[in-house]
């Protein structure tokens, strides 16, 4: 119930008021049954727009760190997380990454929509990172198709570490669903798992614009802070 009253009523309107988001290949995501969304992440602000502008119910997982902060900050952060249906999950232990799919993959089983970020962080400078290959497990546990999704220019106006949005209107494309059908029964076979998760991350550096750089985002998030590269125009 909170979901919808926060889509519709309490904070929905007034964020299509100010941002006005402007999206392309909506009619893309079915109307019924499983869905994977699978998008890039270059904003705090990407789990508030995408089930803004989707007319189902997304549910995202994000780790349980964003449900507990203090002050007004944790709360509003809080707030934000639960409004677009996403669901806390404790990341620090070795089974972290098998219970957030399992979470996903009850929501899918359901008949409903899985968002999930292949690249697993945010994008420290804008260009697309080396997917994860839990989209692709969880694409094939449970036959459902998957959606790429892109923020286009979120970073511009949500920049990481920004509370304050820039007033601008928001940019996100869908992309045509991908079918993995061929690759049936073939989950937890590494080869088809890289090859099935390269394939969406190929459909969202096309769809994006974006350059697309081998290597996990989190190793370069670790890594000594470098200058970062002049940015690509945004595909159009």
């Amino acid at each position: 119930m909170l979901y919808w009253l926060m889509k519709y009523i309490i904070l929905g309107p007034l964020l299509r008021l100010i941002f006005r988001p402007q999206v392309e290949g909506l009619q893309h995501v079915p109307d019924t049954g499983p869905v994977i969304l699978a998008s890039n992440h270059l904003s705090f602000s990407d789990s508030i727009f995408t089930p803004l502008v989707v007319k189902r119910k997304v549910t995202f997982i994000a780790k349980a760190e964003y449900f507990i902060g203090k002050g007004i900050k944790g709360w509003l952060t809080k707030m934000f997380f639960v409004g677009s249906g996403t669901i806390p999950v404790d990341r620090s232990g070795g089974r972290a990454a098998q219970a957030a799919l399992d979470t996903q993959l009850r929501v899918l089983r359901a008949g409903g929509i899985a968002g999930i970020y292949p690249e697993g962080t945010r994008s420290p400078d804008g260009r697309l990172y080396r997917g994860k290959t839990g989209v692709a497990r969880l694409a094939l546990e449970s036959g459902a198709p998957v959606v790429p999704v892109v923020m286009l220019n979120l970073d511009e106006i949500q920049p990481p570490g920004k509370l304050i949005p820039k007033v601008e209107r928001v940019r996100i494309r869908f992309g045509a669903p991908l079918d993995f059908s061929r690759y049936a029964g073939l989950a937890g076979d590494r080869f088809v798992e890289r090859a099935v998760t390269d394939e969406i991350m190929y459909e969202l550096m096309e769809l994006s614009g974006r350059e697309y750089v081998d290597v996990y985002a989190q190793k370069v998030k670790n890594s000594q802070p470098a200058e970062p590269p002049p940015r690509r125009p945004v595909a159009v």
